[in-house]
C-alpha cells in the first residue's frame, strides 16, 4: 500500500513540540513521540527497518538495540513517529545543536538526526523523504545551519540516497556499537533555504 496522505511539514515544524498532522488517506499521521507510546513497538519497528542491513552483514545499532537503548536515544532529542491507522511505520529523532564525541568531523553547531526508519512494508511510499524533510526542517528551526549524520560506508545504496538529497561526505568515524566504518555526511541547510 502506498503512502498517499499529504503531510504539511511546514505546519509540523511551526508547531514544534506538540505538532501533529491531521490523518490523511488511510490514517497516516506524523507526530512527536509522547508519553504512553510504546518504546517496545518503536524498537521493533527499528529492528524491522534495519534487518536488511544486518542480513548484509552491516550491524547497525538500531538493528539490535534494546528498548532501554531506544529510550536512552529518544532522550537525546525530539523523536517523531509516522503512524498508519495508529501503528508506527516510520520514525526519526533530531537534535540541534548536537554534541558529538571529540574528533568527530562535524561543523560547529550542527544538528543531527538518527534512527531514521521506515517499516519495510512502507518502503517506496515517500515516507523516508518526508521524515528526512521533517528532520532537516526541525534542525533548522532549532537554530542549526548544518546537519551531520553518519552511516555505514559499505551501505552504498543508503549513502547514494543521502548524496542525491544534498549530503556530502566530510570524513569517517568508527562507533564501538557497530561492525563497520562510517562515512560522515553533512548538508548546509542555509544554502538549501536560499
Amino acid at each position: 500500500m502506498l503512502l498517499t496522505a499529504a503531510v504539511d511539514i511546514d505546519d509540523v515544524v511551526a508547531s514544534g513540540a506538540g505538532a501533529e498532522t491531521a490523518p490523511g488517506a488511510g490514517g497516516f499521521v506524523l507526530r512527536r513521540f509522547r508519553d504512553g507510546d510504546s518504546v517496545e513497538e518503536l524498537t521493533a519497528l527499528l529492528h524491522r527497518a534495519y534487518a536488511d542491513h544486518a542480513a548484509a552483514g552491516r550491524v547497525f545499532f538500531a538493528s539490535y538495540q534494546s528498548p532501554e537503548d531506544t529510550r536512552h536515544r529518544l532522550g537525546k532529542g525530539e523523536c517523531w513517529v509516522a503512524t498508519w491507522d495508529g501503528v508506527p511505520v516510520g520514525t526519526v529523532t533530531v537534535s540541534a545543536p548536537h554534541s558529538t564525541p571529540s574528533g568527530y568531523p562535524a561543523p560547529e553547531g550542527a544538528g543531527s538526526f538518527w534512527q531514521l526508519a521506515v517499516d519495510p512494508a512502507r518502503r517506496g511510499s515517500g515516507l523516508g523523504r518526508r521524515l528526512l524533510a521533517l528532520a532537516e526542517a526541525r534542525i533548522a528551526a532549532l537554530g542549526s545551519d548544518h546537519v551531520v549524520i553518519d552511516t555505514s560506508a559499505q551501505a552504498a545504496e543508503l549513502v547514494g540516497w543521502y548524496r542525491r538529497r544534498g549530503y556530502a561526505p566530510i570524513g569517517a568515524w568508527r562507533w564501538d556499537v557497530t561492525n563497520y566504518d562510517s562515512v560522515v555526511l553533512a548538508k548546509d541547510l542555509a544554502r538549501r533555504a536560499a
